[in-house]
């Protein structure tokens, strides 16, 4: 006859099997997700290259906390605006990391943040302007010590 003892004991060696099996194999997305997350942003609307300067380090030495800025060429006025500006990465667990929402008020069309950054990877920036029309820049960064990955 099993004691009860022995059913939890078993129960919680399967729970620590399952775990760090769980750990062994990261999520993570793909360049197939970033670009499904690029298209759901930019609404499948042609993207150009110009006019976004993303401002990161090309080798991260750690990927816990990555300073990033973009700016983009624009006069901020009531006709010429940036409305939304995203930022996207092909590696972390999710493809987007973050949407920022500009108004002529801003006074000028930049945004800085930290990011994780889980391995090497490409981080892209998107700039939507007032008259829909859609800007990018792509850098490509290499990690040196990934974030994104829980450690026991």
């Amino acid at each position: 006859m099993t004691s009860r003892r022995h059913l939890i004991h078993q129960s919680i060696a399967a729970a620590a099997g399952a775990t760090l099996l769980l750990r062994l194999v990261p999520a993570e997305a793909t360049p197939e997700s970033l670009q499904q997350a690029i298209a759901s942003f930019s609404g499948d609307a042609p993207i150009r290259t110009g006019r976004v300067k993303l401002q990161i380090a090309e080798l991260v030495e750690n990927g816990n906390a990555v300073p990033v800025t973009v700016s983009v060429d624009s006069p901020m006025s009531a006709g010429d605006f940036v409305r939304r500006i995203a930022l996207f990465n092909e590696r972390n667990p999710q493809p987007e990391v973050a949407v920022f929402e500009l108004s002529p008020a801003n006074g000028r069309a930049e945004v800085g943040t930290r990011i994780r950054l889980a391995t090497s990877q490409g981080v892209v920036a998107v700039a939507q302007m007032n008259d829909g029309s859609l800007w990018q820049q792509r850098v490509d960064v290499i990690v040196t010590l990934a974030a994104c990955i829980e450690g026991g």
